[in-house]
C-alpha cells in the first residue's frame, strides 16, 4: 500500500497541511508537510496486512490509518491532536464521517504532560546542543595514558609528565596489582625486562599488568581514573556521532546567529507551551498562532539563551496553574472513543461506491 494507492482508491478521509504551514510560522524556505487520515480496504484490516501508516522518504507527508489515528488521540498525542483542530485554511479535503468525532470528549488533562513534556525535552535538547557548541570535543580520543597519575613529591603528576620527567617509554614499564587499592598500581621500569607496557597499544580500554621478577625496586604507584576515562569515551561518542548526524543546515543557521542554540527547537518549546497553557484555560487547541513576530524572532537567535530559559521557566509556571482549574476531562473517554472508530469504519465499509 502506497500513498498513491490510497489517493486512488479513495482511502482517504482526512487530509490537512500541518507544520510551520498550519502554524502560521512559514518562511519562504519552509516546506509543506501534510499529515491525514485513511481507512484500509476491509480485507486488509480484517486480514494479516494491516498497516498502522504510510509516509513518504523524507516523512513530509504521513497520513495514519483510522485505527492507529484514534490510538493516537487516546494518548492525546500532540501533532493528532493538532490534526483534529486543524483550521479550516489548513483543511484539503475532510469526509462527513470525521465530523461525527466530538473532540472535547478525547482532549484531556492528559495534554498537560504529552504537550508540556515534549517541550520540557526540546528544553533540554536545546541544553545538550549549548553544552556541545560551546564545549567541542578534539577528534583524537584521549588515551587511556592521559587518565593515569603518579605519585610524585607532596602530590600527584600526570603520568605523561612523570615520564618525560624520567625520559622513560610507557612500554618499558611494567604495572602490577596493589592488593586492597582499586586502580592502583606498582610501577616498574627497565629496558631489558621485556614488561607489556602500560598499554599494549594506542587502542587499549584498560591498563596492563606485567610479570615482575623477585627482588625489582618498585619505582612509584600509578593511579588510573578509570570513571574519568569512561566519561570521556561516552561524552567523545555522543559528540561526534551528533556532528556526524546533526542538521547541517540547522546547525548552521545556530552557528550564524552565534547564540549556541537550536533556534527553531527553541521557538517550538514557547509554541508547545504556549498551546499547553491555552488547553488548560480554553479546552480547546489554537494551531495557528497568534503570536508570530514573536515565534520568529526566536527562530532567528533574537534572544539570548538564558533569557529564553527564564522565559520557559515562567511558561511552565502558568502551564501548571491553567490545569489546576482546568474543566477538562481527567482523561480521554475510551468507550466513546472505541465506539466513534466502528462507527466511521463500519459506514467507511458500507458505502458502495469505496472500492474496498
Amino acid at each position: 500500500m502506497t500513498l498513491e494507492d490510497i489517493r486512488n482508491k479513495g482511502l482517504i478521509i482526512l487530509e490537512c497541511i500541518s507544520g510551520s504551514k498550519a502554524y502560521g510560522l512559514d518562511t519562504p524556505s519552509s516546506d509543506t508537510d501534510i499529515k491525514g487520515v485513511f481507512i484500509l480496504p476491509k480485507k486488509d484490516y480484517y486480514g494479516l496486512d494491516y498497516i498502522e501508516q504510510i509516509n513518504n522518504e523524507t516523512n513530509d507527508v504521513v497520513f495514519y490509518e483510522l485505527g492507529r489515528f484514534m490510538e493516537l488521540l487516546a494518548c492525546n498525542n500532540p501533532n493528532i491532536l493538532e490534526m483534529l483542530f486543524a483550521p479550516m485554511s489548513s483543511i484539503i479535503y475532510k469526509h462527513p464521517l470525521m465530523e461525527s468525532i466530538e473532540p472535547n470528549k478525547i482532549i484531556s488533562k492528559l495534554c498537560k504532560n504529552t504537550f508540556g513534556k515534549f517541550a520540557y525535552s526540546q528544553i533540554k535538547k536545546a541544553r545538550g546542543l549549548n553544552k556541545k557548541i560551546v564545549n567541542p570535543i578534539i577528534k583524537d580520543r584521549k588515551s587511556v595514558l592521559d587518565f593515569c597519575y603518579i605519585n610524585y613529591k607532596q602530590g600527584a603528576i600526570p603520568l605523561l609528565k612523570f615520564l618525560e620527567l624520567k625520559d622513560w617509554k610507557q612500554e618499558n614499564c611494567g604495572l602490577i596489582n596493589i592488593p586492597h587499592m582499586r586502580d592502583v598500581f606498582g610501577l616498574y621500569y627497565s629496558e631489558t625486562e621485556n614488561f607489556s607496557g602500560i598499554i599494549r597499544n594506542e587502542n587499549s580500554n584498560d591498563v596492563c599488568v606485567s610479570s615482575i621478577p623477585k627482588g625489582l625496586e618498585q619505582l612509584a604507584l600509578l593511579y588510573f581514573n578509570r570513571d574519568g576515562y569512561s566519561t570521556h569515551c561516552k561524552e567523545h561518542k555522543e559528540y561526534w556521532d551528533w556532528v556526524d548526524k546533526r542538521n547541517q543546515e540547522r546547525y548552521q543557521d545556530t552557528q550564524s546567529h552565534g547564540k549556541n542554540y537550536d533556534a527553531k527547537n527553541m521557538m517550538h518549546v514557547f509554541r508547545l507551551l504556549e498551546m499547553a497553557c491555552e488547553i488548560g484555560r480554553e479546552q480547546k487547541i489554537n494551531v495557528k498562532r497568534p503570536n508570530r513576530d514573536f515565534l520568529l524572532e526566536i527562530k532567528s537567535g533574537k534572544f539570548e539563551y538564558d533569557d529564553l530559559l527564564k522565559m520557559a521557566e515562567n511558561l511552565q509556571l502558568e502551564l501548571e496553574q491553567s490545569f489546576e482549574n482546568t474543566t477538562l476531562l481527567d482523561t480521554p473517554n475510551i468507550q466513546y472513543i472505541n465506539e466513534v472508530a466502528y462507527k466511521i469504519r463500519e459506514e467507511f465499509y458500507s458505502q458502495e461506491s469505496i472500492c474496498v
